[in-house]
């Protein structure tokens, strides 16, 4: 994998190539902290300096996080994605939520249309696992599988576009999400309407999947204004 100068290209961009394909293959997963310095020189083949390089201009853009002392993170999988992150900073969470919302149903209608039988057992794994986080009282898990069910469904659209749109939410829905569970009252999410969302996906009713998700979407801003 070791990296050769090209005439056109200079080698710290082809350094960020690779880098950025690791992240987007998810070999290098959102949240994660990615290999050290040395490991990386060595598997790259190149010199400190243009690996820092390559890494400052990814964490320029939102893809990497440098923290000092701590090392780097994977904090989004695009510059679109990276720069929405940062982007989302500016705006309340209703802004974002009312966004997310006509993202959401646009992905609803069309993985009604588009889903596969992967894609659907996929969204039936990620709500046991998340019910199953539930009652073991692992929170972060719980989170993480309650996106992971929202983004797959973005996945299921057939829109790369949408999904990569989509996905850029992600930090913002985790935060907000663990918001929500460390309140009083919290008792999870009602299993019933993203159960019901799957079904209405598998039936290729796209109605129904974008009337179950303004009425998920509803119930969410309500509690987050109480």
């Amino acid at each position: 994998m070791a990296l050769t100068p090209s005439p056109r290209q200079p080698l710290a961009a082809e350094a960020m190539d690779k880098l950025r394909a690791m992240v987007q293959s998810g070999e290098w997963p959102l949240n994660h902290r990615i290999p050290a310095e040395p490991e990386l020189t060595e598997l790259l083949g190149i010199s400190r300096g243009t690996l820092r390089e390559a890494i400052k201009a990814l964490a320029h853009s939102g893809i990497l996080e440098v923290r000092r002392g701590d090392g780097t993170y994977v904090r989004a999988t695009s510059e679109i994605s990276g720069a929405a992150r940062r982007m989302y900073l500016d705006y309340s969470e209703q802004h974002i939520l009312e966004v997310r919302l006509g993202i959401d149903t646009q992905a609803a209608r069309l993985a009604a249309t588009r889903a596969t039988p992967e894609d659907i057992e996929a969204l039936r794994t990620l709500l046991r696992h998340r019910d199953e986080s539930w009652q073991n009282g692992d929170v972060e898990s719980y989170a993480a599988a309650d996106w992971g069910f929202h983004e797959r469904v973005a996945q299921a659209s057939g829109n790369p576009l949408l999904h990569e749109l989509y996905a850029s939410f992600g930090a913002e829905f985790h935060r907000d999400l663990l918001q929500q569970i460390h309140r009083p009252g919290f008792a999870g999410l009602s299993p019933e309407g993203h159960g019901l969302l799957v079904d209405a996906i598998e039936r290729g009713d796209a109605e129904s999947a974008v009337q179950t998700v303004n009425h998920n979407l509803a119930s969410c801003a309500a509690w987050l204004a109480g």
